[in-house]
């Protein structure tokens, strides 16, 4: 097996965005006059952000309304944003084994940059802009070992790149629906990932 490499989602999995990704799609609904219902946007937060405009704006819209988000996202959704209970101590127990540490996320690379930053969150590779199996791609070039994710979609990227995938209910998915979806464990969230990730080094071994 290669290194101990360990690749993270970011929205709901590293992070808590919902506060400051629901105060940018106010901010969008200001700027366009177009009523997003931030609440309901953020309690589904995983697919692409195109996805989410599209329930809300016409298709021919859809472009420019990404745009818009994005150029508002800096100002609205860093400073809200904080680590997920466990995030820390996960990515220094990778780095107590020798590990690295990606970030592979379906937020375009530079706006998940600026959380990292903020938080403080160091990673070795960062890759943006993937969504369910597109993220097997960064998983086989960063040469992960595994994944851990929120969302069905991660575990999905997890199977495609032919790595354990570890499943954290942090998100909107159930224990259940990430265990069907793929997911070899289930975390309720990441404070409990130090303490098994020898087992998952094991696992990976195994595979």
């Amino acid at each position: 097996m290669p290194a101990l490499t360990v690749g993270f989602d970011l929205d709901m999995t590293l992070v808590d965005s919902r506060p400051g990704i629901a105060a940018t799609y106010r901010a969008l609904t200001a700027r366009t006059g177009v009523p997003v219902d931030a609440e309901l946007a953020v309690s589904r937060l995983g697919p692409p952000l195109r996805t989410e405009v599209a329930h809300w704006f016409p298709a021919e819209q859809v472009e420019s309304a990404v745009r818009v988000y994005r150029e508002l996202y800096p100002a609205y959704a860093i400073t809200p944003t904080v680590p997920l209970p466990g995030a820390r101590e996960a990515i220094d127990a990778i780095r107590a084994r020798g590990g690295r540490v990606l970030v592979v996320t379906s937020k375009i690379g530079r706006l998940a940059r600026l959380h990292l930053d903020h938080l403080g969150l160091t990673v070795d590779e960062l890759a943006g802009d993937l969504f369910a199996e597109q993220k097997a791609t960064a998983l086989r070039e960063f040469d992960a070992t595994h994944y851990v994710g929120d969302h069905v979609a991660d575990m999905v990227a997890a199977v495609t790149a032919g790595v354990p995938g570890i499943g954290v209910a942090t998100g909107p998915c159930s224990p259940a629906e990430l265990r069907a979806a793929g997911a070899d464990v289930v975390l309720d969230d990441l404070t409990e990932f130090p303490a098994a990730l020898d087992g998952m080094i094991q696992l990976a071994l195994e595979q």
